[in-house]
């Protein structure tokens, strides 16, 4: 009878932790542990060390990769400023251009813009019929247009092959720029046999350019048939383009080697719009400008500072919050924070070395939202741990229990923005799609976050450093509301024994 009551009662994990601080604090050395290595570490904190291990370094590498910022990651249109525009694209015949047609469209498009020198330009289809193109620090949309946007379809044709009276009339009255209706003229030879093209100052009129093209042999050939035919009664030959006569020389000899001038008035942008049209073929679509929008540097530097401070100012509030009401485990996330910032800030460059990403307002706003998203998913883990530490688990099983009771709440949310990113990235068009790109990739960051970083790192913790000083970690008030339901739980113990006694 003389026994204490309390020794009835079932110990919680709390007891129990104490329990072995005693005994170990009785005894002078610490507790034997079981599953140590050779270097004195359990093979669970093996496993967590190695992940942050490979954790630090992707960390490195990652760095490496984005460093500098401003000139690693691409600074999209709405940021560097440019030109942005939407062209239509149709067919001759009043069909509807077919797949095979738009990406051929879209490859020549893509062709034109590297041509004329444009850094960092972007060209996407979008849609059945249209075609997005970006050109940072581009300024004027109608000559872009213009340069990019030509058929491209050279052909030359004999004067006694047209058959439309008004436009040959025109023609040999010297008229610039007459356009043949398709049906009314014959060519003779195309732009397909064009082997090289060159721009080059012109011998007769000071100031103006032409463009010297070159036939592969069979087009040469031909070129020299006609030109004999013709060179007896000086007949005229109409280089046609898109439709529209550039000029039409009369023949004075017989042309051989399958060289020939296109003459036409050119300046020197013009005369290297139309050879960056000949060298990349010519569209199989007719297309047509749609609609476009201009932005200026100053404008998108000022945004960018903009959204730039205000993920600063989010960052530093939420850093304030953790460590007010987290104290020491707000390091953790916070560390959380600047890992996941560095695997995104690699990631995006990376995707900018390829020429698959560009910074754009809409997608700096995807930043700021996964940002604030990896934040809340830290929060996760850490009250799920507090609240196992206050249901009475010892540390290092709340860390177990809570870390992967957190992480799998965090990923049910993960899925669902995932899910809303990769509509946007399918369905939407222009800018709203760096939006759900840069939503996709901050959940990426977040999960490898997740499992490489705030997982190991909190379960290594739970280890010793924790649970040598609950104070400074922030789980002292946790650790005694778990005492005080222990405690509480065994006086319901010993009262219902006592009743059961007297019974």
């Amino acid at each position: 009878m003389g026994q204490d009551s309390r020794s009835d009662a079932p110990k919680t994990g709390v007891d129990r932790w104490r329990d072995a601080a005693k005994d170990t604090k009785a005894r002078g050395s610490k507790p034997k542990r079981r599953g140590r290595g050779k270097g004195g570490l359990s093979s669970a904190a093996r496993g967590h060390a190695g992940a942050l291990v490979v954790m630090l370094a992707l960390c490195a590498a990652c760095a490496v990769a984005f460093t500098p910022v401003g000139e690693k990651i691409t600074q999209g249109l709405d940021i560097q400023g440019g030109v942005s525009v939407i062209l239509s694209a149709s067919k001759s015949d009043g069909s509807q251009p077919t797949s095979e047609d738009m990406q051929t469209a879209t490859s020549i498009v893509q062709s034109r813009v590297n041509a004329l020198g444009a850094s960092e330009a972007t060209v996407q289809q979008q849609g059945a019929s249209s075609i997005l193109v970006q050109i940072p620090g581009a300024t004027d949309a109608t000559s872009a247009v213009e340069a990019i946007g030509q058929t491209g379809h050279l052909e030359f044709v004999r004067l006694d092959d047209i058959g439309d009276a008004e436009a040959l009339a025109k023609i040999q009255a010297g008229t610039q720029n007459v356009k043949l209706e398709e049906g009314t003229y014959t060519a003779f030879l195309d732009g397909s046999s064009i082997t090289r093209t060159q721009v080059a100052q012109s011998q007769t009129s000071v100031g103006t350019y032409v463009v010297n093209v070159t036939f592969d042999s069979a087009g040469a050939q031909t070129f020299s048939d006609v030109t004999r035919e013709l060179a007896p009664t000086k007949g005229q030959i109409a280089i046609v383009l898109d439709g529209v006569v550039n000029s039409a020389p009369a023949v004075q000899s017989q042309i051989d080697g399958g060289e020939v001038s296109i003459s036409g008035s050119f300046t020197a942008e013009s005369a290297q719009a139309l050879k960056t049209a000949l060298d990349s073929g010519s569209l199989p679509v007719t297309l047509t400008y749609s609609e476009s929008r201009a932005v200026g540097p100053t404008l998108g530097q000022d945004s960018l500072a903009q959204g730039v401070l205000a993920l600063a100012v989010g960052v530093a509030v939420v850093v304030c919050y953790l460590f007010f009401f987290y104290r020491g485990l707000g390091l953790l996330t916070l560390g959380s924070l600047a890992v996941f910032a560095m695997l995104y800030l690699g990631l995006l460059a990376t995707l900018s070395h390829f020429g698959l990403f560009a910074l754009s307002l809409p997608g700096l706003a995807g930043i700021v939202l996964t940002t604030g998203s990896a934040a809340d998913s830290s929060i996760l883990v850490l009250e799920r741990f507090r609240e196992e530490v206050r249901m009475g688990r010892t540390v290092r099983n709340a860390s177990d229990s809570g870390t992967s009771h957190g992480i799998r709440t965090s990923l049910d949310a993960d899925v669902v923005t995932l899910i809303t990113a990769l509509a946007l990235l399918v369905v939407a068009t222009g800018d709203v799609r760096g939006f759900g790109l840069t939503l996709a990739l901050g959940v990426v960051c977040d999960v490898v976050t997740m499992f490489l970083f705030k997982a190991p790192a909190l379960r290594l913790l739970s280890l010793g450093a924790i649970q040598k000083a609950p104070g400074f970690w922030g789980i002292s008030q946790d650790l005694a509301e778990a005492q005080r339901r222990a405690d509480a739980r065994a006086s319901v113990t010993r009262v219902q024994k006592g009743g059961e006694a007297n019974a």
